[in-house]
């Protein structure tokens, strides 16, 4: 029997990669016929207009961000603040509870898709509607760092302790460096939003929903999504690879006729997302790095801390050394078609969960090259369980050089090498396997079924 049409509600974090992650998942389920309220507001409204593809069935129903000390005027999501003001905006969409509450009781969903809003279980409980929490963060680190079992010790957990997974976690060789675990055991005792450790936060979010979900797959993630679903003791859904569908537009002329003026396969590509602000230091090394690699490379990086625009914090005759053949570029950019282009044939990627997805499908190598919170676990899977790409190597502090930028690089190019041959072997595989076209039908099928029954049996 035919999966009844469901009306979904989804209620994400007031982050862009978080809300286009969503629509997203939004765009499959719609296809399948379910009925979405999507709530944002109206300025991250109109950046999602454009990639929702199915207007019919995807309805955007605006709210107002209430006004918190320290905020800009009209600041509505993390990308109208600096990255410290982030927490003010957790502070705001936690005021509009009583807004959310109204909403959701005048719209009458079946079901709440949700994240960072740990209050939502608890709401949707007294409106008899179930509620879902929707990770975009990899099962990896959620199993990592915010397990029962991890939690239940407490915000004082040791640097120590966090350099070894938890009891019962699939793979002892996914760890975290001594510098890692330090920023990790830092950020247990952090509030984000309205005087909330993020951790309790998370954690509560996480424990209290009727089911979880994964923007994932089982092929790469299966061990992960069991032990947490062992841990919390309740349904683990995963959605599926959610391929991107490709771009209606066309890389930017500037772009493809620089791109189109080298070999297949010969460019590196280095992106860090839209949130990541390099120090001036690191920003350097990068810089220099990719010069070193002798090959030619095209870097979509933001300014860092502290300059207006990448050409002022250049190094000292970089420009002229690598005119013609690198290119840094300060602004945003599609992404998805700098990754397909022919020519492109490495990803210096920051290894956000949306960066490799998009990378994982296309046949440019990877080096990782993380940054914080979830990317260093995604680069420990990506390297040492996968084996689909080769990280950077850093020192104790965390940082690296333009030699180590450039060492990960030559390995992923040089064909001859082993550990080349290998990591090119496994991504062609993993790429078939998420390529398959009756791969992501069958996570969403079952995702449906499994949301439908939710709803008629509870869980």
């Amino acid at each position: 029997m035919e999966p009844r049409p469901l009306h979904i509600a989804m209620y994400p974090w007031l982050a862009m990669g978080h809300q286009t992650a969503f629509l997203h998942l939004c765009n499959k389920l719609a296809i399948r016929g379910h009925r979405i309220s999507f709530i944002t507001p109206t300025k991250a409204q109109a950046k999602l207009e454009p990639y929702n593809l199915h207007p019919h069935l995807i309805t955007f129903v605006t709210i107002t961000v209430p006004h918190v000390e320290g905020l800009p005027p009209d600041a509505q999501t993390t990308a109208d603040v600096t990255y410290p003001l982030q927490p003010n905006i957790m502070t705001a969409m936690d005021l509009t509870r009583d807004d959310i509450e109204t909403l959701l009781t005048d719209l009458k969903p079946q079901l709440v898709f949700y994240d960072f809003t740990h209050w939502m279980p608890t709401l949707t409980k007294k409106l008899g509607i179930k509620a879902v929490h929707y990770c975009t963060a990899s099962s990896v680190m959620i199993g990592y760092t915010l397990p029962p079992a991890r939690y239940y010790q407490g915000i004082d957990l040791s640097e120590t302790d966090l350099m070894e997974p938890p009891e019962g976690y699939p793979d002892s060789s996914i760890k975290l460096h001594a510098h890692e675990a330090r920023a990790f055991a830092g950020k247990r005792k952090d509030t984000f939003g309205s005087d909330v450790l993020f951790y309790d936060r998370q954690f509560i979010a996480l424990n209290e929903a009727d089911v979880l979900a994964y923007r994932t797959c089982r092929e790469i993630e299966g061990p992960y999504l069991d032990y947490i679903g062992s841990q919390f003791k309740k349904p683990v859904l995963a959605t599926g690879p959610v391929i991107l569908e490709p771009p209606t537009s066309e890389l930017e002329e500037k772009f493809s006729t620089w791109l189109g003026g080298f070999e297949e396969g010969s460019v590196v590509y280095c992106c860090f997302g839209s949130e990541c602000t390099l120090r001036l230091e690191q920003f350097q090394e990068l810089v220099l790095g990719l010069e070193l690699t002798g090959m030619p490379f095209l870097a979509a990086v933001k300014p860092p801390v502290g300059f207006e625009t990448v050409e002022s914090a250049m190094p000292e005759g970089f420009e002229e050394r690598v005119k013609g053949r690198g290119f840094v570029y300060g602004g945003w950019v599609m992404q998805q078609l700098i990754l397909a282009h022919p020519s492109v044939g490495c990803f210096i990627t920051h290894c956000g969960s949306g960066s490799l997805s998009e990378a994982l499908v296309n046949k440019c190598q990877l080096v990782l090259l993380p940054n914080v919170g979830d990317q260093i676990l995604n680069a420990r899977m990506m390297a040492n369980n996968l084996e689909v790409g080769v990280e950077v190597e850093k020192d104790d502090n965390g940082n690296y050089t333009k030699e180590s930028v450039c060492k990960a690089v030559s390995i992923v190019m040089d064909e001859e090498n082993e550990t080349s041959k290998k990591v090119r072997d496994n991504h062609t595989k993993l790429r078939e396997t998420l390529l398959d076209i009756n791969l992501e039908s069958f996570y969403l099928d079952n995702l449906c079924s499994r949301l439908q029954e939710i709803v008629d049996e509870g869980v």
